[in-house]
């Protein structure tokens, strides 16, 4: 799915344009965010592709939410 990553305010956050979704960053895997998962605070992990460690922000990518076990 697309989603934007940006920082606003010192705060990460996930905007999800085809579920019109906002969400700061809560959690992240590693320090350098790409090639890794980030959770939202409203309890999704989505997984970020491989990126350069200095890319700039706002950035549309293509990420993977994570199967969860509260869904079906």
């Amino acid at each position: 799915m697309k989603v934007m990553i940006r920082r606003a305010e010192g705060v990460l956050s996930a905007y999800v344009p085809k579920k019109d979704l906002e969400e700061p960053v809560v959690e992240t895997e590693l320090d350098t965010l790409w090639g890794g998962w980030v959770k939202l605070a409203n309890g999704w992990i989505l997984e970020l592709p491989e990126m350069a460690e200095d890319t700039r922000l706002p950035i549309t990518v293509e990420a993977r939410k994570r199967a969860t076990a509260e869904e079906d």
